[in-house]
């Protein structure tokens, strides 16, 4: 059964290689469309990078809309530091050809939903959750005809990644992320507890090289630049491979798992702000409202990866 999905996104190498993955993998998912978000780099990059990676797949009929340019209620907070100027920093890309859909990203996320049966969409955040959260606002009659939210976001036992306390996802934008939290969709996060199990080594690197294809080279490319940022972070022999968790999900779920809690988003704190306060052990009586999943095979993950990748 192919699995409809719209994909949110702040391109990223690794938004990049989540793309890539979900566009090699027609058999198990219609990619509607892409759209952009304002995150690790300002919108006017991270859509310019969603058709670079479009075209790099040879999907240049690939729907891609520019959504949201700030976060809801603060100033934008970049990621520069990891993703480089472009946010694809690393092998040199060329300007993309395909042009941009003229209709704004959240009208196309409200519209697609409102057209399609519902339970029939997933929508797929990898960035932070400010198209998703507008779109809640602008037309909460959409909310209950989602199938599910997929997203990269959070932290519970790695706790912050942008402050000691906050995932970045979901720090730049925690009213978005508090938004679509609460909305009652069916949600499954992938928090940095997951992502940080997937790591870049040198040998699964040489997989994606010993293809020979030029996305595949591309990925080697851009994990040898993004994850010289985490080696030295983290002491650790590779770079996390985040959002290709999400796309991942979608087509091998049992490459995961985790529990289905309580999440509930902080927005006030002073030391706190973004955190995602996950009741992993049940403290609360809180209703669960995501499942918050902690364990990957991440030797499955890379195999898929390479394997789906390779094909394009």
């Amino acid at each position: 059964m192919t699995r409809k999905i719209i994909i949110d996104t702040d391109p990223g190498q690794d938004d990049a290689v989540a793309i890539l993955l979900a566009l090699a993998s027609p058999n198990d998912l219609d990619v509607l469309g892409i759209t952009a978000v304002a995150g690790n780099v300002p919108l006017p990059l991270t859509e310019r990078n969603t058709r670079i990676v479009c075209e790099l797949a040879g999907k240049p009929d690939t729907p891609v809309f520019a959504g949201c340019d700030a976060p809801l209620a603060r100033p934008l907070v970049t990621a520069e530091h990891v993703h480089g100027t472009t946010g694809l920093d690393g092998p040199v890309m060329q300007d993309p050809v395909m042009a941009l859909q003229d209709k704004h990203g959240v009208d196309f996320i409200i519209d697609t939903l409102r057209e399609l049966p519902e339970k029939t969409v997933t929508l797929c955040p990898l960035g932070p959750l400010t198209n998703i959260a507008t779109a809640f606002q602008k037309a909460p009659d959409i909310i209950p005809r989602v199938q599910e939210i997929v997203l990269m976001g959070g932290a519970y036992f790695q706790v912050g990644n942008i402050t000691p306390a906050a995932e970045f996802n979901i720090y730049v934008d925690p009213e978005a992320a508090d938004i679509v939290f609460k909305s009652g969709a069916p949600i499954v996060a992938m928090p940095l507890d997951v992502t940080h199990k997937a790591l870049t080594t040198a040998d699964r690197v040489e997989a994606f090289r010993a293809k020979g294809t030029e996305p595949c080279r591309m990925v080697a490319e851009w994990t040898n630049f993004f994850e010289r940022f985490d080696k030295e972070k983290y002491g650790s022999e590779g770079a996390p491979l985040h959002d290709p968790c999400v796309i991942a999900y979608l087509i091998q779920s049992d490459l995961f798992s985790g529990r289905h809690i309580n999440v509930q988003i902080e927005t006030e704190g002073r030391l706190t702000l973004g955190m995602t306060v996950a009741d992993w052990w049940r403290i609360t009586d809180h209703p669960a409202n995501v499942t918050f999943m902690n364990q990957i095979d991440a030797e499955g993950f890379f195999a898929l990866l390479t394997d789906r990748i390779g094909r394009l």
